[in-house]
């Protein structure tokens, strides 16, 4: 297809301006690839106040956006470029919802959440107009923008201006759904005969994400055995008869990893490069690592490495639950992250409690995550659930054998090791029980020490695995493609 599909890519965080968890790596990421395959693309997000106005171009327009019963408000406009890329990614300025310290919360979310991201997603077709760039696609993520296909099916269906346009919602975490009281309805700004069970209604309020499912024309999720999870009771968080509904057009595509930022041979952040063929040289890595947190320099014990955040969703009640039983083990085990008040004074009491075992950094350091995954031998991701999980496919690039359990993506990217012919890339465990991490880990960590050769094996055989987002980038423009196409018959019969 000569034609480049022109496609607005919209969305609450991107990768390096602001990130909270996976979705700005996607949205980071993914657009560059789909430049690279021939996509026109342009990205919005906003302009939070931790983003410095003075490293982007100010556009001199002025936004007028339609709030509904809020009236009228403006927006300023900024814009740079995706790093090492010619996609260009614009800003949305209005200090009123983004001028403050957190992204979407402090000490509790913010309560006009709902406003400040109906308004990202207003703004964003008011800036496509004012751009002149009519897309073909309008791809929204998560609730804060899954009013994108909402509006375009309902106030603006017979908008001149998006008549070519078709929408896709992906799905980067079911369990936030965006619900708010039915006055949003107002400030949306659509006719309340939405306000229905089968489209915006759930329990007398507004379920964004709920509408954006009903309305979009394609919806995606990060992974394949996610697509198939969330249609359960078990994962789909209340939405699963919805999803089940509309399954029709529900694909499930693995995120892929930049590998120009995750990639052991070129990492700026690690103490030695390496790859498959100088595997030999992560002992470095591993000896720095121990250094860091304070660990006895050992060249012959497993490290175990954790970057995530301290909530539910990762286990971590199940790491806490087993930790005491695991450090009776001849291990070392390195944390990396934050999140509930608890865990954190959890990890941190095992850290002083066992300084030659445990090490812990409460907080969150992009150079630290390159360097756990570098020097560790085992990587934990317990998760109760996951999408589709990145941390997992670090990993594996750096020779470091994931401990996971089979859900999500984590299901789709790490294949069970096999004692009998010594396949696999990883361990994994299906039930979220205490007794089931701890008896994975084990077997893991007795693996190391007795099959060294299957182990050695197993961690070529990972970094050799490829999960690039060219990959992933060529199943999204099929479906573009599909939709623009699909379109055109529309509008021509």
């Amino acid at each position: 297809m000569k034609r480049k599909i022109k496609t607005l890519f919209v969305a609450s965080e991107v990768v390096p301006y602001a990130k909270t968890g996976g979705l700005a790596d996607v949205s980071g990421a993914l657009p560059k690839a789909l430049a690279k395959l021939g996509a026109d693309i342009k990205v919005v997000m906003p302009r939070y106040y931790s983003i410095d106005k003075n490293t982007l171009e100010h556009i001199p327009m002025a936004l007028g956006v339609d709030m509904g019963a809020m009236g009228e408000l403006w927006a300023g406009v900024y814009r740079t470029h995706l790093p090492d890329s010619n996609v260009e990614i614009y800003f949305i300025d209005h200090e009123a919802f983004y001028g403050r310290s957190g992204l979407y919360h402090e000490s509790s979310a913010y309560e006009d959440n709902d406003k400040r991201f109906v308004f990202l997603s207003k703004a964003a077709l008011q800036l496509s107009r004012a751009l002149n760039f009519r897309p073909d696609i309008v791809h929204a993520n998560d609730w804060h923008t899954a009013a994108l296909p909402i509006l375009l099916k309902t106030t603006l269906r017979e908008d001149d201006f998006f008549q070519e346009t078709s929408t896709v919602l992906t799905l980067h975490n079911l369990q936030h759904q965006g619900v708010f009281g039915k006055a949003l309805m107002d400030i949306l700004g659509i006719d309340w005969k939405y306000f229905t069970p089968m489209e915006l209604e759930a329990m007398d309020n507004v379920n964004l994400l709920k509408g954006g499912i009903a309305f979009c024309d394609a919806l995606t999720t990060v992974s394949k055995k996610y697509a198939k999870e969330i249609q359960t009771p078990e994962f789909g968080f209340g939405l699963d008869g919805h999803l089940r509904a509309h399954a029709h057009k529900l694909y499930g595509i693995l995120n892929g990893i930049d590998y120009t930022e995750w990639n052991p041979a070129v990492d700026r952040y690690i103490a030695a490069n390496y790859d498959v063929d100088t595997l030999l040289k992560k002992k470095v890595c591993k000896r720095d690592l121990q250094e860091r947190f304070g660990l006895p320099l050992r060249e012959d014990v497993p490290l175990i490495g954790f970057v995530g955040r301290f909530v539910t969703q990762k286990g971590i009640e199940l790491i806490a639950t087993v930790m005491e039983g695991l450090l009776e083990m001849d291990i070392q085990v390195v944390m990396l992250g934050n999140g509930e008040f608890w865990a954190e004074n959890f990890f941190s009491h095992v850290a002083e409690k066992h300084p030659q075992k445990f090490g812990c950094y409460i907080g969150y350091s992009n150079a630290l995550a390159h360097q756990i995954e570098a020097g560790s031998d085992l990587f934990l991701m317990p998760s109760l659930f996951e999408p589709c999980g990145l941390n997992q496919i670090y990993s594996l690039r750096y020779g470091t054998l994931p401990i996971v359990r089979a859900t999500g993506g984590l299901d789709d990217t790490i294949v069970n090791y096999n004692p009998e012919t010594g396949e696999g890339n990883g361990f994994r465990f299906d039930y979220a029980a205490p007794d089931a991490l701890y008896h994975t880990v084990k077997w893991a960590v007795e693996t190391y020490y007795r099959e060294k050769d299957d182990f050695l094996r197993m961690q070529k055989r990972a970094m050799r695995a490829h999960f690039g987002w060219l990959d992933s980038g060529n199943e999204y423009l099929d479906i573009y493609k599909a939709l623009y196409y699909h379109k055109k018959i529309q509008r021509y019969q």
